[in-house]
């Protein structure tokens, strides 16, 4: 992938980020910037669908903001905003609109899933996928990296700008998506996938207390000390694989092998290198929250450099359409 090849993310502000998002997205993402040129977003507009409480989104924005700085983005290498801080993007999303058939927006699987599982729809909701449209749109995205839930969304993108250009000519950039078909689909504290909506999750940062609590937690069989344990099935040992690297993980099957420990030292080893890789991320987020003016500059500058580009595609779409 060349130098020149712009990847697009947007982030969602959820609060407090588990080892789940980190392996399964976060790392990528952040890896992501020696790939190509990153375009990455705290999405603040679409935060709106769900969230009505001013505090929380400013808090859990602000936080987003910290959680990724300390993970390693760099506001130098990539263009890192808040999307409600260039406004051109909801120019375009009512643009798009008028290029979008209904029936595209109802066979959303996303927005039926919402509305069957009983979520107050509004039309935030089911517009979503024009806004998100706008969101790649609008920065000349050539790679939209996505989990398998958002294909549907980058296809409508295609649709939609496919759509315009028949109109007014090749003005919007075609995106590819990217699946990433290897993502590590982490276990939480109860096998099942780590999801905030499962509460099986293990944070990343937070109290040493709560995380050793979440880690201690997680189900095992009921094997005694004296017998011996099998790693292949074992919560504990998935999570140890994240962490470990291929002679760690021999040692740690011959421990399972000899009786003799119970799965409370297994756990307590997991416990280790959990606190151990993310301590350094700790460390860079404390002196974040310690210092939101630097954070705020630096979302400013992101902000300054995505909107450079935005208002330059936005003068070429007005112009396209008559405005």
């Amino acid at each position: 992938m060349s130098q020149s090849t712009r990847i697009l993310s947007g982030i969602q502000p959820s609060g407090t980020i588990h080892i789940g998002n980190y392996f399964g997205m976060i790392k990528k993402m952040i890896e992501s910037q020696d790939d190509g040129e990153l375009f990455a977003f705290i999405a603040s507009y679409h935060a709106l669908t769900s969230v009505k409480d001013k505090e929380f989104l400013q808090k859990n924005t602000f936080e987003a903001a910290v959680n990724f700085l300390s993970l390693g983005m760099d506001p130098e290498k990539s263009t890192f905003w808040v999307q409600s801080d260039v406004p051109e993007v909801l120019e375009l999303y009512w643009i798009l609109s008028n290029h979008t058939p209904m029936g595209l927006l109802e066979r959303g699987h996303s927005y039926k899933d919402k509305a069957a599982r009983g979520i107050a729809t509004n039309h935030g909701l089911f517009s979503y996928p024009v806004l998100m449209a706008a969101d790649i749109l609008l920065y000349d995205s050539n790679i939209v990296p996505v989990g398998k839930d958002q294909i549907q969304h980058v296809e409508m993108t295609r649709d939609i700008a496919n759509t315009f250009n028949n109109n007014y000519g090749e003005i919007l950039t075609m995106p590819e998506l990217k699946v990433d078909e290897n993502v590590q689909s982490v276990p939480g504290t109860d096998g099942a996938k780590m999801s905030k909506s499962y509460g099986n999750t293990i944070d990343m940062f937070g109290p040493k207390k709560t995380i050793k609590k979440q880690v201690m937690k997680i189900i095992t069989d009921s094997k005694e000390l004296e017998d011996v344990k099998e790693y292949e099935n074992c919560n504990v040992y998935k999570l140890c694989e994240l962490f470990m690297n291929n002679d760690e993980l021999i040692e740690l099957q011959q421990r399972y092998a000899t009786p003799g420990e119970g799965y409370g030292h297994f756990k307590l080893t997991l416990l280790d290198r959990i606190n151990d890789h993310f301590a350094p991320y700790a460390q860079k987020r404390e002196y974040y929250l310690n210092n939101p003016d630097e954070v705020k500059d630096i979302l400013a500058h992101g902000a300054k450099k995505a909107r450079k580009v935005a208002q330059s595609k936005i003068k070429i779409i007005r112009d396209a359409v008559g405005l």
